[in-house]
Parts: C-alpha cells; structure tokens; sequence
C-alpha cells in the first residue's frame, strides 16, 4: 500500500516538472520570437528619454511613451517610418525656412534637389565692428582782397576722418545676404580743404581803348581812309596774325571770304562778330605797305574773338613769317 503510493507520488512530480519545463520552454520561444529594443528619444526641448519597446514602428514607438507630436514640431525618422539601426528618434521644432521647404515640395513635385537644398540652408546672423574713412570735403573761397599777381593756393590740406559702424549682417552659405546699421560712432573728425582762388584780372573794353585825338584819315590817301574821314576812331590793342587762302589756313583753298567777297591782300581782314563786315580798321604797323596800313573787314573765323585780328596775306610764307604781335589799331565804327 505504501509501495504504491509512494509511486502515485512520484508520477505526479514528474507531471509537475514535465508541465513546468514545457511552461518555461514556452515562454522562451515567445521571448525570442518578441525582442525588446533599448530606443533613445530626443524631445525638441533637448530632453532625452529612453525606452524599452517591442513596437518597430516610430508613432507607436511615441503612442506607447504617450508622446503626442505637434504641428510645429518634426520627426526624424517620419512617424510611419521603422526604427533605424542607431535606434534614435528625434523631435525638433519646425523652423520657417523648413517650412518653406516643405511647403515648395508639396506644390512643386518638379522642383530640384539643389533648390530645396538651396532654400533649407539656414541664415547665420552676426555682429561685425568695422572702421571707415570719412571723405573730406574741398571748400573754395573767394579772396577779394588778393593781389593782381598772386596765384591760388590751397589754405588748409584736408585729412579724411574716421568712425566705426556696427552691423548686423546675414550669412547664407557664408554670403553675405544683409546688411543692417546698428550703431556709427565718429572717432575722427574730417578736416576739409580749403583753397584760396585769387581775383582774377579781366581785361574789359573800357581798359584798352581809347578814343582818338586826331585821326589819321585825314592825312591819308587811302580810298579806304577817305570813306570813314568824317569819323573818330577808337584806338584799340589787338593781337594780331596772319592768315593766307590755303588750306591750312582756312580749311579751304577757294579765298572766298565771309562776305563773299575774295580775300585781298593788304586790304582783307578778319575779325571778331563785334565788329560788322565793312569796318575799316586803321594799322599803324603796316603804315609802309603798298596799302598804308588801311583795311577793311571782310571775313570771320572760328579763333577769331574779338580782341583779335587776322590779316590776310598773298603767301602762306609770309603769314608764318609774320607769326603773332599786339598791335595798336584805329577802328571806324
């Protein structure tokens, strides 16, 4: 009787221990078919979690830490993507460049890769200090009080100045994209330039002419002379040359004058507009020639003003030879 229950009893461990060994095997299997994964996740505070999960999935990886993601905020991998090899998920806030981003892809599906690139890039802000020159300004005066003879001269140099801007500027790919003036401080004052300019003499009518006291049409023969006998010259100083019909002296060869008449020599002048075609002009210097010093202006040119004459001469050798002079002249008017 003892004999058998000492063998019911033993069946019954045996049972036991079967039923446990079969329990643990159990549980292994299902431990190695269902693997736990150690998962970092980075929140967009900076904060950093970590997790054991079964899930493979990114957002149930989230919903099983009760992680809600917000609008402004994305996530790296997606949340319909699986875990990655280096088992990290992170969350960051969406910036307004990345915005752009996305928003350009969704509109644009033919838009590049170097463009989304391009506008992702972020923009870098700093503070640059830098000195620059202050030009100096050139002042002229007038000196009223200056000498006939003295000449310009320049009264105080001028220095440039110096002061130093503060910017804001932004970078995009370490180009500058902007730039705005914070503050400007003068450290140096620019010194400006200050030139004299001195009177300058000018030479009017009245200083070098003078009328007449006697008049030498009254004692000339001159056919020129006897047509202004009646009237009283202005005796004036001109600078005087000599011109001939060639084309070096005229630009023309044909000796046709401004009054269409042809030029002749020891009677043709040329004069200033100031004095109208048929004024017979008086040249004392000239008083030896086959015309006594007697002409007649007939003709313009575009160097001649009016405090100069050209005399009109048969050669052009005789014209060079005559070169420049100031002579003394009685003028008909």
């Amino acid at each position: 009787m003892i004999k058998n229950e000492e063998a019911s009893l033993s069946i019954k461990r045996i049972a036991c221990i079967t039923v446990l060994l079969i329990f643990l095997f159990g549980v292994c299997v299902l431990a190695t078919n269902v693997q736990l994964t150690n998962v970092k996740i980075i929140l967009s505070n900076n904060y950093e979690m970590n997790v054991l999960t079964t899930k493979t999935k990114v957002s149930e990886v989230l919903e099983e830490n009760h992680i809600v993601v917000l609008p402004e905020e994305t996530v790296v991998p997606n949340e319909e993507s699986d875990i990655t090899n280096n088992k990290v998920i992170t969350i960051t806030k969406t910036s307004e460049n990345e915005n752009d981003v996305i928003k350009l892809a969704e509109e644009n599906s033919e838009v590049s890769m170097e463009q989304l690139l391009g506008d992702y890039t972020p923009i870098v802000e700093k503070i640059v200090t830098e000195q620059v020159e202050i030009p100096y300004e050139t002042i002229t005066k007038d000196a009223q009080n200056a000498s006939e003879n003295s000449t310009s001269k320049v009264i105080t140099q001028g220095k440039n100045g110096l002061k130093e801007i503060t910017y804001k500027v932004k970078y995009r790919n370490d180009i500058e994209i902007e730039r705005t003036v914070l503050s400007e401080t003068i450290i140096t004052e620019p010194v400006n330039k200050v030139v004299q300019v001195n009177k300058k003499v000018v030479t009017t009518r009245s200083s070098t002419e003078r009328t007449a006291t006697t008049n030498p049409a009254t004692t000339a023969s001159s056919t020129l002379a006897k047509k202004v006998e009646g009237k009283t010259p202005v005796v004036k100083t001109f600078n005087t040359s000599a011109y001939c019909s060639c084309s070096k002296c005229c630009g023309k060869s044909t000796g046709i004058t401004s009054s269409g008449a042809k030029a002749t020599s020891w009677y043709t002048l040329a004069a200033g507009s100031g004095y109208p075609i048929g004024t017979v002009i008086y040249i004392p210097y000239f008083k030896n020639k086959p015309n006594g010093g007697w002409f007649v202006v007939q003709d313009r040119g575009g160097a001649i003003s009016n405090n100069r004459l050209d005399v009109y001469m048969g050669t052009h050798s005789q014209a060079l030879q005559f070169g420049r002079k100031t002579l003394e002249c009685y003028v008909y008017m």
